[in-house]
């Protein structure tokens, strides 16, 4: 038997209801008080220090957390037992995004936000959040994930972290482009780019709570349809008389002669794919992770960075020093995104319910169900209940404020993601504590 089976076993029912709730209660005070010290009413902190603050944890806090806590994890063998881990992230996205397609059927969203509502109920916090969480668990000496929890759990997080970037600087990115309708709503004029100009001033603190410095990230398709654009401008020629290379404007550009025409489809593809940042990928905390993983699998780098006598372990201990401040500077900055309340939203409070209902109270249910059938099948390392819990918190959280970056990067639903990441985050309050308390009373079975 597990060491958090013997300790639940042996714990009082209060004490374990106060064990799940607690840690939310810790989390919850530090994001008051963020929410207090960034309010507009008091404004003791202005909104420059926590986009400031966000800089420190997207550069450096997250990536000195995830390479001491990862790179002393890792190993060959601890490779093959994690697999499921960020299999699991795909399948948790693939479910909520089932989910969502049901919202748009039983909503009915206005039509250029059918793509938006899927994408907010499917794509979930695998990062920041459940980090939080698990340091928030671990945090007492008497948690029931044994001495080695918050290594443990953050390890399992980080490990799985680099899937959800992929997919939304691949997958997200495209899928969240301006439809025609929406772009054509949008004409610039000279009102508008004031309009711009001041809104780039003050942008949502959402907006650059997980991206800091998006705006520096713009190119002059991110606020197009461009996906549509493509195809719709070659589909505009016949076969017979397609050029071999169109912009979006409709003019000829000259390429290298060609021994063999490029079909239609590979040259949308191809231009597609190389519209797409995969450059964005490499942020601090996937090249943390990276390499993490590198130094984890090679023993004798391994020796170097991490053990009482590794010749490095003061820079290690230096990078612990600074992974200790993530935990409530990313629940400070939460406070600060919250302070700024709900921005107006065209999506209706029906639609807003719907994901919300969703994303935090329906796809926990089916998690569960998705964790308990891969342990039958033995997917999951036997008797490890902090590999069970970090797996039922990927269906838990509320949808990845990454979203909201991606939405003002592309220029579409800003808003409404704005106030979809307000709302869920307010209930999420509840609807944590409740599968908190749930998860716990089912880790000493599943």
């Amino acid at each position: 038997m597990s060491y958090s089976s013997l300790s639940y076993h042996n714990m009082p029912k209060t004490q374990n209801f106060l064990s799940a709730v607690v840690p939310l209660l810790k989390l919850l005070s530090l994001t008051v008080i963020g929410l207090v010290l960034a309010h507009p009413k008091t404004q003791m902190i202005p909104r420059a220090t926590f986009k400031l603050l966000s800089k420190l944890v997207f550069a450096l806090f997250l990536p000195c957390l995830i390479f001491t806590h990862l790179g002393k994890s890792i190993s060959l063998t601890n490779l093959a037992l994690w697999w499921f881990i960020p299999v699991n992230v795909v399948i948790s996205t693939v479910v909520g995004c089932m989910l969502g397609y049901v919202v748009v059927l039983v909503c009915r969203p206005p039509r250029q936000f059918s793509r938006f509502t899927v994408i907010m109920t499917g794509f979930g916090n695998t990062g920041n959040l459940p980090i939080a969480i698990v340091g928030s668990v671990c945090h007492s000496t008497d948690n029931r994930f044994g001495p080695d929890c918050k290594e443990t759990g953050v390890s399992y997080i980080s490990f799985a972290q680099w899937v959800s970037v992929i997919l939304v600087y691949t997958l997200v990115y495209h899928i969240m482009e301006p439809t025609i309708e929406y772009d054509e709503e949008e004409v610039v004029t000279e009102e508008n780019v004031e309009e711009a100009l001041i809104s780039d001033v003050s942008r949502p603190l959402l907006v650059e709570a997980e991206w800091p410095g998006i705006e520096d990230h713009e190119t002059e398709h991110s606020k197009t349809p461009f996906i549509y654009r493509v195809f719709n401008s070659i589909s505009s020629y016949s076969q017979t008389a397609l050029p071999e290379s169109l912009d979006l404007t409709g003019e000829v550009r000259e390429e290298p002669v060609r021994c063999f025409a490029e079909p239609r489809v590979v040259r949308r593809i191809r231009t597609v794919a190389e519209q797409t940042p995969i450059g964005y990928i490499l942020q601090p905390p996937t090249i943390a992770s990276l390499l993490a993983i590198i130094v984890g699998l090679v023993p004798q780098l391994k020796s170097f960075f991490f053990g009482y006598d590794a010749p490095l372990s003061f820079f290690t201990d230096s990078l612990q020093i600074l992974a200790g401040a993530m935990v409530p500077s990313v629940m400070l900055i939460l406070g600060g995104m919250l302070a700024e309340g709900p921005s107006e939203s065209k999506i209706g409070i029906k639609t807003t319910i719907g994901i919300i209902v969703a994303r935090l109270l329906v796809l926990p249910v089916m998690g569960i169900g998705n964790v308990m059938l891969a342990n039958k099948l033995g997917f999951l390392v036997h008797e490890d209940a902090m590999y069970r819990f970090v797996l039922l918190l990927q269906y838990t959280t509320p949808s990845a404020i990454l979203l909201g970056a991606i939405a003002s990067l592309r220029g579409y639903a800003v808003s409404e993601a704005s106030a979809i990441l307000f709302w869920q985050h307010i209930f999420a309050i509840f609807s944590l504590s409740v599968y908190l308390v749930i998860y716990f009373k089912l880790l000493s079975y599943i």
